[in-house]
């Protein structure tokens, strides 16, 4: 098994844990490989969430040093009994954040990255529903159309710059809308035709759709992305991998049986993972068919 995003509470305030405990529990869950991925340091102070408001961007940048330097260490330490990747997560919250990744990505080697959006109109959409809302208010005529076609832009702007490996929880946006469901985006071509410009634009240029199962555990039934974006991807040749988005030890590899059973339903046959050969990222692809017959699976039957 394999996941291609997660944190710890090593290196940012909204997890949990160490990241030595974390490659130790991954490797005792069964995954054969692991992605490392901290978010990057932003560059202005008014993007700090209400925990960090006690940092300056230094101690940003100084934790994300020595987050890298860590999990190299890790990597090695453990090779011959999981694959570690070192890589990130990026926010994307204004278009200057395409050099100060480029800065970083001058700086540190990454093995692989998720590329992501958090923000709309710079404030955060996945914190809570207040500040979606705030976020939404500064669409158009404020409404969850105007909100959704303002973030489909804002994702394009970063796959566009960034070209990420992976792109995380692609319909993030969606999360604290109660409005929404299979028809919605059908519904509003202006945002239907902004979801497939993307997917095409990530497809181009070989780019993962990751399968993120954060979003059951915060209440959906399916994983990132929901059902009507995953045939669009089937349909236009799209490769997806799987993730956890874990943000301590209780949520590696969490409800991973449940993504498999959407996995199913959707028909999708195949997985990508990101892999190192000679420590250089390679994809490869897995039948699920084949997935399936792995033992991680049995820790599932006591749920």
């Amino acid at each position: 098994m394999r996941s291609h995003h997660s944190h710890s509470g090593d290196y940012i305030l909204h997890a949990k844990d160490h990241l030595d405990d974390i490659v130790k529990e991954a490797i005792a869950r069964g995954f054969k490989s692991y992605c490392l991925t901290e978010h990057i340091p932003r560059n202005n102070l008014a993007d700090l969430y209400p925990e960090e408001k006690h940092l300056q961007i230094s101690d940003l940048e100084s934790n994300f040093d020595k987050f890298y330097h860590h999990a190299r260490h890790l990597q090695s330490q453990y090779a011959d009994q999981i694959t570690l990747l070192v890589g990130c997560e990026t926010d994307y919250i204004r278009p200057d954040f395409k050099s100060l990744i480029a800065n970083l990505r001058s700086k540190y080697y990454f093995d692989m990255f998720v590329g992501s959006v958090h923000h709309v109109k710079e404030v955060p959409i996945d914190f809570d529903v207040s500040t979606w809302e705030l976020a939404m208010l500064k669409c158009g005529a404020g409404t969850p159309r105007d909100l959704y076609a303002a973030y489909f832009d804002e994702q394009y702007d970063m796959i566009v710059d960034l070209k990420p490996p992976i792109v995380g929880h692609f319909d993030l946006i969606r999360l604290f809308s109660v409005e929404d469901s299979e028809t919605t985006i059908t519904q509003w071509p202006e945002v239907l035709e902004r979801v497939e410009r993307n997917l095409e634009f990530i497809i181009g240029y070989g780019g993962l759709i990751e399968l993120n199962s954060a979003a059951i555990r915060k209440g959906w039934s399916e994983p990132y992305p929901r059902a009507d974006i995953c045939k669009m991807v089937l349909e236009k040749g799209g490769q997806f991998c799987l993730s956890d988005d874990s943000h301590g030890i209780a949520q590696i590899g969490i409800n991973f049986h449940k993504a498999l059973k959407q996995i199913e339903k959707l028909g999708i046959t195949e997985l990508s993972y990101i892999d190192l050969e000679n420590g250089r990222p390679v994809i490869r692809r897995e039948k699920v068919a084949t997935i399936k017959t792995d033992p991680f699976w049995n820790q599932y039957e006591k749920i």
